[in-house]
């Protein structure tokens, strides 16, 4: 079950640790997609072979799946290619803002971190999911500043809950081809370092 100890972020996370942390992760990478340069949707991420504009498409396409899984209680296979290929269309910002703003409206319903998703490996309790999500946000919000040229530092409370939610099954990310195996951060590192290591970013 994720986390939802600590101190809570934006006023808009309808007073639950968790949904502010989902606010908040939302609002960093929509920042990160509002500064993307007219120029930049092909250039290059941190993420093997992933454009400006496929990282956001993928992040995109994962806020769709919320309110089907959350609210409607569908499942994988219901679902279906509903969100495969292009979601963002001919304005990415716009698609972004209203995928973010339909994941948040689906989470932040009342119960909704109470229920039960099926996701690709089974039964889950929603409230790890929002976990997942928030980590998935914050990650990518790194490696879309690292495209663009952006701010790279994550805010720490994000960051600590991140490494808390990844540290257990870090390990298994690698082996959906979605991450890269872990590497060793340097002594010294941070909390934000040891969270990009845990997920094989070379910093």
């Amino acid at each position: 079950m994720a986390d939802t100890t600590g101190t809570a972020g934006p006023s808009d996370g309808a007073g639950d640790p968790l949904l502010a942390r989902h606010s908040a992760a939302l609002e960093l990478f929509t920042d990160r997609v509002h500064a993307v340069g007219a120029d930049q949707w092909d250039a290059p991420t941190p993420c093997a072979d992933w454009s400006v504009r496929d990282l956001v498409n993928h992040l995109a396409a994962e806020q769709l799946w919320v309110p089907s899984l959350v609210r409607d209680g569908a499942t994988i296979d219901s679902v279906g290619d509903a969100f495969d290929g292009d979601v963002l269309g001919p304005d990415p910002v716009t698609s972004w803002d209203t995928a973010a703003a339909a994941s948040q409206e689906a989470f932040r319903e009342p119960g909704a971190l109470d229920r039960t998703v099926q996701l690709s490996f089974g039964e889950t309790a929603a409230d790890f999911y929002c976990g997942q999500m928030i980590s998935d946000l914050v990650v990518h919000a790194w490696d879309l500043s690292r495209a663009i040229g952006a701010d790279e530092r994550l805010p720490e409370d994000l960051v600590a809950f991140s490494v808390r939610e990844i540290k257990p099954y870090a390990a298994d990310l690698a082996k959906t081809g979605l991450f890269a195996p872990a590497v060793e951060p340097p002594q010294d590192a941070d909390a934000q370092t040891e969270l990009l290591s845990l997920l094989g970013r070379q910093v």
